[in-house]
C-alpha cells in the first residue's frame, strides 16, 4: 500500500478566477484552462506563498491521497471530491496506523492558514462558473454613469444587460470582464473580476441585467475599458463566480457592512435585496463605508435617500471634514458594534482595497477586547458559521 501524501488543491465552487495565486506562485505550480485554476502537484513544494492572496480561502484546501489528482482530473472538477479514508478490517494495525498518518498530514496542511471561508447557512444555492475563459457569455451595454464628482476618483454605475441568456447571479458574486486585445506578452488578456453591485432579480426588478462598480485606473486595462464603454457595446464576461460571500436568506439576519471605494459594490446589492424583499419589515443593516471625500463616494446621493429603519449609515471620509477612516468611525461607535458582535444573527462582511483590513481588524479586536470578547476566536467561530466574510484586493 503506497505512503500518503499531501496535495495542494483549489475549490473550483469557491475559486474566482481572479488568477492571483499563479501570478504569485513563486515556481509556477498554478497554472489554468478555460475552466479551473489548478496546482500541479508535481511542482507544488507547500511553499504556501499562494494562500494570503487568495480573497475568498479556496486555495486553502488539502487532500490526503495516495495517488495525487492529475491536472486533467482537476481541469474537469466541478467541485472538490471528499477526503476518503483509509477503511480495514477491526484490528488491522496497517490500515489503522495510515488512518492515523492522513488525519495528521491532514492537520499539518491546515495549521496556520488562516481560515477556510463558509456561506451562510441559509444562503440560495450560486450557480458558479456558467461561462468560462473559452466559452464567454455576450451581455450588451444598457448604461454607463458617472458616480462621482471628483476629477481624479473616476467611478462608474455600468449596467449590463443580458437579454434571454440565462446568467443567475447572487448578491456577493463577482464576474469577469474580457477587454479585448493582447497582453504585454502577445497573449489574450485574461478576466479582471468585478463584484456585480446588483441584486438578483436585476438592477431594474424582473429584468434580466446586472450593474458594475467600476473605478478608473489610469494602469487599467480592463478598467478604463468598461469606463469608456458606449450604450449598445457588447462585452464579453464570465462568471458567475464566488460561493461563500453571500448574503442569508434569513429576514432576521443582522449585516454589519465595511466597506471602501467600490468595494461597495457587493454592499448596495445587499442593500437592494433588503429593500424589494424587507418591505415595511425594520432590516437590522449597519454600514461604516469609507471614501476620500463627498464627492468621491459613490452612491452618496442614492444612500442619503434610504430609509433610515433600512439601514443605519456611517459615512466618512479621510480628506475632509473629521478626516477618519472606517475603523475610526466603528470606535466611536463601539456600544453599536460590540452589541451586533455580541449578537449570533450578526453576519460581518468587509470589502475593500487590501491595506483596509488591517485596520478593520484591528478595530474589531479592540472593541470585542472590552467587552470580555477574544476576536481571534469570535473570529474563527462566525466563519465557520458562515457569518464572517472578507474580500479585499
Amino acid at each position: 500500500m503506497n505512503k500518503p501524501l499531501k496535495q495542494h488543491l483549489i475549490d473550483p465552487e469557491i475559486c474566482i478566477r481572479c488568477y492571483t495565486c499563479e501570478m504569485t506562485c513563486p515556481i509556477g505550480a498554478i497554472e489554468h484552462d478555460d475552466n479551473n485554476v489548478v496546482v500541479d502537484a508535481s511542482k507544488c513544494n507547500f511553499c504556501m506563498d499562494c494562500i494570503p492572496v487568495c480573497p475568498t480561502g479556496s486555495i486553502d484546501e488539502w487532500r490526503v491521497v495516495h495517488e495525487p489528482y492529475s491536472l486533467e482530473d482537476q481541469f474537469g472538477w466541478d467541485e472538490l471530491p471528499e477526503q476518503e479514508g483509509i477503511k480495514g478490517t477491526e484490528g488491522d494495525a496497517e490500515h489503522e496506523a495510515l488512518d492515523e498518518e492522513i488525519s495528521a498530514l491532514l492537520a499539518e496542511a491546515h495549521s496556520g492558514t488562516g481560515g477556510k471561508a463558509f456561506a451562510p447557512a441559509s444562503a440560495a444555492k450560486p450557480a458558479v462558473n456558467m461561462y468560462t475563459l473559452g466559452k464567454p457569455a455576450t451581455a450588451k451595454v444598457q448604461g454607463n454613469y458617472r458616480l462621482t464628482e471628483d476629477a481624479e476618483y473616476d467611478v462608474r454605475h455600468i449596467i449590463l444587460d443580458l437579454h434571454s441568456l440565462p446568467f443567475p447571479v447572487l448578491e456577493g458574486q463577482s464576474i469577469g470582464v474580457i477587454a479585448p486585445g493582447d497582453d504585454a506578452n502577445g497573449k489574450p488578456h485574461l478576466p479582471r473580476l468585478y463584484s456585480v453591485s446588483s441584486p438578483r432579480d436585476g438592477e431594474r426588478s424582473n429584468y434580466n441585467n446586472l450593474a458594475l462598480t467600476v473605478k478608473r485606473d489610469e494602469q487599467g486595462v480592463c478598467s478604463n475599458y468598461l469606463c469608456d464603454l458606449k450604450q449598445g457595446d457588447e462585452v464579453q464576461i464570465t462568471g458567475p463566480f464566488g460561493a461563500t460571500f453571500l448574503m442569508p436568506d434569513d429576514p432576521d439576519a443582522r449585516l454589519l457592512m465595511i466597506c471602501t471605494g467600490t468595494g461597495s459594490a457587493p454592499m448596495r446589492a445587499f442593500t437592494m435585496r433588503r429593500q424589494r424583499t424587507s418591505g415595511s419589515r425594520k432590516s437590522a443593516m449597519v454600514m461604516f463605508f469609507g471614501a476620500r471625500r463627498k464627492n468621491s463616494l459613490p452612491y452618496f446621493g442614492p444612500l442619503s435617500k434610504l430609509p433610515k429603519d433600512l439601514m443605519e449609515q456611517h459615512l466618512v471620509f479621510s480628506r475632509e471634514g473629521e478626516k477618519e477612516y472606517v475603523q475610526d468611525r466603528m470606535r466611536s461607535e463601539a456600544d453599536k458594534v460590540a452589541e451586533l458582535l455580541k449578537d449570533n444573527r450578526t453576519h460581518i462582511y468587509v470589502c475593500g482595497k487590501k491595506d483596509m483590513e488591517s485596520g478593520v481588524t484591528s478595530a474589531l479586536n479592540d472593541i470585542a477586547k472590552a467587552q470580555g470578547l477574544e476576536w481571534p476566536t469570535l473570529q474563527s467561530q462566525m466563519r465557520e458559521e458562515g457569518r464572517f466574510h472578507v474580500e479585499t484586493y
